[in-house]
């Protein structure tokens, strides 16, 4: 199989997809389109593809005329010693995969071409929306998030796209950005779309690669607890009693959660009751080699 990537300015065909190596070429193969007024959409991804990835992308065929699938393993969302260097990569199986369920285009620059050498400029969404659960300072830290609302700004300012296809697993994620998108006027709808889950309600996840076979099922123990939580929400009426459930799931397969919290879905403040808010519980944890998230969202 030859793919013939690119390096350059010209894009070739691959499963039926244009692959953009340049942000120049990009755009420039943008304007018709844009002048012909039909709808772009663009579906932000670091590779590695699976299930959710192609949920968005299928979901963004349903509704645009273009499909723009970015590619890039962005390395200023990455702290130091975390997984950059190991972050699972097939760049020839993600365009293939992309071009199946519906991407026209694939934008998958190198480093430098996002990043020059000279790069100076972040975009930084404040305040507790980025300084609580991956944000709070003692886990990821609010770096991480600068690192991603930089690149998907830049990612915005290069396609222009009408929507933006975001998966509900990175629900923090996806919070800041829609705020990013609201205080700097980015003129692009944000569309977050359900998690999707393996057959024993693991959320799918690039990095669970990572996992060997006990992990694997000791892993699935996430979205146990978060089903214990909303379970017994609904039967106690008591959050507390919700998070102490989960508490249980988790220390039955030997997990020890980074945090187990519930906060209002849209603005990450604490909650200790329920209300007419919708109220998000996410969880983190190590699970041996890999770190996973996870979430649900209780209307109430």
């Amino acid at each position: 199989m030859n793919l013939d990537l690119l390096s350059g300015d010209t894009p070739t065909r691959n499963a039926a997809v244009s692959v953009f190596r340049a942000k120049a070429a990009l755009r420039a193969a943008l304007e018709q389109p844009r002048r012909d007024g039909q709808t772009i959409g663009l579906v932000p991804t670091m590779g590695y593809l699976h299930e959710g990835h192609l949920s968005l992308l299928r979901a963004a065929r349903a509704e645009c005329d273009l499909v723009v699938m970015s590619l890039f393993v962005n390395p200023t969302q990455f702290a130091p010693g975390e997984d950059l260097d190991r972050y699972p990569r097939d760049e020839e199986r993600d365009l293939w995969l992309a071009g199946d369920a519906g991407a026209d285009f694939v934008y998958a620059p190198a480093v430098a071409e996002v990043y020059p050498d000279d790069f100076s400029t972040a975009v930084e969404v404040g305040g507790p929306l980025t300084e609580v659960f991956d944000g709070d300072p003692a886990r990821r830290g609010p770096g991480h998030f600068r690192g991603v609302t930089t690149v998907v700004a830049k990612l915005f300012n290069v396609v222009g796209p009408d929507v933006a296809y975001f998966g509900q697993k990175d629900a923090q994620q996806a919070a800041v950005i829609r705020r990013m998108v609201r205080d700097l006027d980015f003129p692009v709808r944000i569309e977050v779309l359900p998690i999707v889950r393996e057959a024993d309600g693991l959320a799918m996840s690039s990095r669970n690669a990572y996992l060997d076979p006990r992990d694997r099922e000791r892993a699935a123990a996430l979205s146990r607890a978060l089903g214990a939580v909303e379970r017994t929400i609904r039967e106690a009426g008591s959050l507390q009693a919700g998070l102490d459930a989960g508490r249980r799931e988790l220390a039955g397969a030997g997990i020890e959660p980074e945090y187990l919290e519930a906060r209002d879905a849209e603005r990450l403040e604490p909650v200790t009751e329920l209300g007419g808010r919708p109220v998000l519980v996410a969880v983190a944890a190590q699970v041996g080699a890999a770190r996973l998230i996870d979430n649900v969202l209780i209307h109430t």
